[in-house]
């Protein structure tokens, strides 16, 4: 059954969009992220500042056990305690923030994952499936289970749904 999400929070008033399909499934089949929203959330990433103005919009259940700090992002907050993120004025800047979606990837894929279809959503999985190269740097240069090694690295593939600890 379809359901309509509004959305009045600092970024975004009365934008409305449609959940199609179930949380947490029928995802395209070259979209295979190894997190979910809430286990980001919980592990740490963005310095903790990501959500924390709009947490109406997702089911209260994410925000259980999440890092998140209200007033700023923390190094500290981060699982590799690093930043390891651009500003958002950086995003928009090169032009990777769609205007349905003005906080970014991670608020795509948010909504993604609670069952919203969009026309960006080709351009957002191929930005996660270009993460990869991450991948590939951490295995050419740190042993494995070596998670202090890149950690900056390490902790941005967390930002894309990555679980780098397993790397």
């Amino acid at each position: 059954m379809k359901r309509t999400v509004t959305v009045n929070d600092r970024m975004q008033s009365g934008y409305t969009y449609e959940l199609t399909c179930p949380e947490g499934e029928n995802f395209d089949s070259e979209f295979k992220p190894e997190l979910t929203p809430k286990e980001m959330l919980a592990l740490g990433v963005f310095g903790g500042k990501y959500l924390t103005d709009c947490r109406d919009e997702f089911p209260a259940s994410w925000f259980e056990g999440a890092k998140l700090s209200p007033e700023g992002a923390r190094a500290d907050m981060n699982y590799f305690l690093v930043h390891a993120s651009k500003p958002l004025s950086y995003w928009r800047a090169k032009g990777w923030i769609h205007e349905d979606d003005p906080r970014g990837w991670f608020q795509w894929y948010c909504r993604y994952y609670l069952g919203r279809r969009s026309a960006d959503d080709a351009r957002q999985i191929k930005r996660w499936k270009a993460m990869k190269r991450h991948i590939a740097q951490i295995r050419a240069h740190c042993a494995p289970g070596d998670l202090p090694c890149r950690r900056r690295q390490r902790q941005a593939l967390l930002h894309w749904a990555y679980d780098s600890r397993k790397i």
